[in-house]
């Protein structure tokens, strides 16, 4: 080949090597600039407004956000409050039987489904479908069901039993129990598909040498396969504890925070101080405790984690 004939040759190569280099380039930078207006607006939108939050905690914020500095008046106001030490105290009930009993129910639902039983394509739509739906939808279906006017103790009475009586909803000592139930009615069914996929992730011949060895299904099961579902009890309890600790729209709908305060919560608090009373500031310093409840809850969880994965 002549030298005429190598310099195009060349020319095409490093053209070729060129457009590769940029097809490359273009590859690993496409998904960057497709995500960046997403990373900026979550930057701002949620993590600019929590930073914003903690600012405001600070200030005597009333109905309209101020920066006028108050330090740590407004904690030491919030933890005044008979209302905020109410809504804690429901939250202790509400948050514990949530998450025991969720937990609860979603094992032993995710055992009998993983028992090969034929209809299991049926029970995982049902038991799921709750989760489909808006904790709004929940909570007013509820109120309607648990209402002594129009629900279940009216139905009763219209068949004859008119000694019936199931009014917690309408009882100050009871009513938060009833948050409970519809709570638990609509997470049961996702703890349950959490549980069903650690039971389908446990290799089967550790199942069948405890077998060969003669242990039964309860010690199986509790000696065995519960301690091997360590990580999706943990993931379990993240999730709920998120879930109680910010619930609002379950409570508003079913009770709206009453009779009086009976149902009232963190999330309701701090709407109500917000929003109704224009006490921003104290809004906001609930708004951090709850932000701390959370963090409190998740940063031992991605610890965990983080440090599992690297053994």
């Amino acid at each position: 080949m002549s030298v005429s004939q190598e310099i195009p040759v060349a020319a095409a190569k490093a053209a070729a090597g060129a457009s590769a280099g940029t097809v490359e380039w273009l590859q690993r930078a496409l998904p960057k600039v497709v995500l960046a207006p997403s990373f900026v607006i979550i930057l701002i939108v949620v993590y600019g407004f929590i930073l914003f939050t903690g600012v405001l905690s600070f200030t005597d914020s009333k109905i309209l956000p101020s920066f006028n500095w108050v330090g740590w008046q407004n904690y030491v106001k919030l933890w005044g409050f008979r209302n905020w030490i109410t809504a804690l105290q429901n939250l202790a009930i509400f948050g514990s039987l949530y998450i025991l009993l969720c937990s609860a129910i979603g094992l032993f639902l995710a055992i009998l489904i993983d028992q090969k039983i034929r209809i299991e394509g049926l029970l995982r739509p049902i038991y799921l479908y709750p989760m489909a739906l808006s904790f709004i939808v929940t909570g007013t279906a509820w109120k309607w069901f648990l209402d002594p006017g129009i629900g279940l103790a009216n139905t009763m009475h219209q068949w004859g039993w008119e000694s019936f009586a199931f009014n917690w909803i309408k009882d100050g000592k009871m009513a938060i129990y009833c948050i409970v139930i519809a709570a638990i009615w609509q997470s049961s069914g996702f703890v349950m598909a959490m549980f069903l996929a650690g039971l389908r992730g446990i290799d089967n011949e550790i199942v069948k040498a405890a077998q060969i060895d003669g242990a039964s299904n309860f010690n199986l099961y509790r000696r065995i396969i519960i301690p091997i579902l360590r990580p999706a009890f943990l993931s379990v309890f993240v999730v709920l504890a998120h879930l109680a600790i910010k619930s609002y729209d379950l409570v508003i709908a079913l009770t709206g925070g009453g009779p009086g305060r009976a149902t009232e919560l963190p999330a309701t608090f701090m709407y109500s101080y917000t929003f109704t009373r224009n006490e921003m500031g104290i809004g906001a310093s609930s708004a951090v405790i709850m932000l701390m409840m959370i963090a409190s809850v998740i940063v031992p969880y991605l610890y965990s984690e983080l440090r599992r994965g690297k053994r």
